[in-house]
């Protein structure tokens, strides 16, 4: 009977560690692979963005993981690999994560993607809160899977910050954790928004604007915007800033 005690405590522990097990090797597949850049694309879908407005948005974006001069960019890294997340935003409340984080190591994970951004539906509408969405896009680098030696949001939109967190209290906390926020003004509906984005939403290392004077030259645009992020050879990881905060 000692010996069937044995085993059945034996099986009940072995029982036990298999999902802790599970997890390991989960974590060893997954957020143990390191990428060189972690990129949320913060994409406005609020009102100022009708359904014709939005499939140039999308496609656009789409379009620029389709051309080959990304997957070069991504190949200049150390990693030779990025991570890209999705996330449509409107009003404070509506931060939608339309992809998921996903791994980027090659061309035909960069043609699965845009495939991917193709088939994506609008998620909300309403107003314009670009500052809750840089601090939504802080919580989705918190849950990545994947170590990344740096972080940027990308944000694209046609107008300002109109509801919601102040600017730039979002934009200096993201800063301060490190993370760089560049932008993608659209200059169709309020022609100073370049102004606006440098002097008010874009912050951190290497940080810029690249404008499109409208959604037809949006898809250029999000190329080159996406080139010059992703093309890490020349720059270095960057820490968190100190802060006297406590």
């Amino acid at each position: 009977m000692r010996g069937h005690r044995f085993v059945a405590t034996g099986l009940a522990l072995l029982l036990a560690c298999l999902p802790a097990a599970a997890g390991a090797a989960d974590d060893t597949a997954h957020g143990g692979q390191p990428v060189d850049v972690a990129l949320v694309l913060a994409v406005d879908v609020s009102l100022s963005v009708n359904d014709e407005r939005y499939q140039l948005q999308r496609d656009g974006i789409a379009a620029a993981f389709e051309n080959p001069d990304l997957a070069k960019a991504i190949a200049s890294g150390p990693h030779g690999a990025v991570s890209v997340s999705v996330m449509e935003f409107s009003d404070p409340d509506r931060q939608f994560p339309v992809i998921e984080w996903t791994r980027i190591a090659s061309a035909a994970d960069a043609q699965r993607l845009a495939a991917r951004i193709r088939k994506t539906r609008r998620s909300s509408d309403g107003l314009t809160g670009i500052a809750d969405a840089l601090l939504a896009a802080q919580e989705l680098f918190d849950e990545s899977p994947f170590a990344a030696s740096r972080k940027v949001v990308d944000v694209s939109g046609d107008g300002m910050n109109n509801i919601g967190t102040e600017m730039t209290t979002a934009r200096d906390r993201l800063v301060e954790a490190g993370i760089t926020i560049n932008g993608l003004p659209i200059l169709s509906e309020e022609p100073w928004l370049e102004t606006y984005y440098t002097e008010y939403v874009i912050g951190g290392p290497d940080a810029f604007v690249i404008t499109a004077e409208g959604l037809d030259s949006f898809a250029t645009a999000m190329k080159r915007k996406l080139v010059q992020e992703l093309l890490v050879s020349e720059m270095r990881p960057v820490a968190p800033r100190a802060t006297g905060r406590g």
